[in-house]
């Protein structure tokens, strides 16, 4: 997966998500993803490459960074809670699209359940 066709595979999982919406807290060089005010997905190119900052399970997240050369802590998060996806070939789009969708459970799940815009332990977990 070269240049920007990673942050590509990202966006358009995130445009299937139900109450995703995208601003700019940070500025024009930042695409800052939430759901219902909370941030699931940080894009960026300010690191020389295009890159995708999502969150992971703790444990989930030290086994894909040992899996995956182009999966690395999260760039400016915290270490344990998020990962950096980047472009360099080894991360396909189902991958992709898995950990933008469980970014966004991993989120979901810790809000108030009437503000859920899904379910988050059946959603996206049917296809697997």
């Amino acid at each position: 997966m070269k240049d920007k066709a990673l942050q590509q595979y990202a966006r358009s999982r995130v445009e299937e998500l139900p109450g995703a919406g995208l601003v700019h807290p940070f500025g024009p060089d930042w695409d800052v993803f939430k759901v219902r005010e909370k941030v699931f997905m940080l894009m960026t190119d300010i690191t020389g490459e295009p890159i995708v900052i999502v969150k992971a399970d703790p444990e989930d997240a030290k086994a894909l960074r040992a899996q995956y050369e182009d999966i690395t802590p999260g760039y400016h998060m915290n270490k344990q809670h998020w990962i950096t996806l980047r472009p360099g070939g080894t991360l396909q789009k189902d991958l992709v699209d898995d950990l933008v969708t469980e970014s966004y459970r991993l989120v979901v799940e810790n809000l108030p359940h009437a503000k859920r815009p899904v379910d988050p332990g059946t959603f996206g977990r049917s296809e697997q």
